[in-house]
């Protein structure tokens, strides 16, 4: 006896992943976010594996469970694939201090995110 299966939230062209407590301000991850917003799914990939930024490989393993999720459970096809959504959102800080002179301390505080993507299945365009 288990309890019943949730709806699902999404439309059946669409599916999603995300990754919570990333170690990066919501600041810097939304750049990184932004560049892919819209990009075909392979060139999304492409782009996050030789982009310099540290984040983009979190990014980048965001949005190959989100390719995985959409062929395997829901049976999208992958090469019509594109990024449709790339939100990030705060988590919460971390609050540490530095040693200062004359016995001071000076508060710092480390930024935590999460990231949601959900990629979309592109329509067929009709012949005519």
């Amino acid at each position: 006896m288990s309890k019943q299966k949730a709806p699902r939230d999404l439309p059946e062209t669409e599916a999603k992943a995300f990754l919570k407590v990333i170690s990066v301000s919501a600041r810097k991850l939304n750049l990184v976010a932004e560049s892919i917003r819209g990009k075909s799914a392979a060139s999304a990939v492409a782009e996050l594996t030789f982009s310099p930024r540290r984040v983009a490989r979190d990014v980048k393993k965001v949005l190959q469970a989100a390719i995985a999720n959409a062929e395997n459970n829901h049976q999208l096809d992958v090469d019509r694939l594109y990024v449709k959504e790339a939100h990030v959102g705060r988590a919460f800080a971390m609050k540490r201090f530095h040693a200062r002179g004359r016995g001071r301390a000076a508060q710092v505080e480390k930024y935590f995110s999460n990231l949601t993507v959900i990629v979309r299945e592109r329509e067929e365009k009709a012949q005519g």
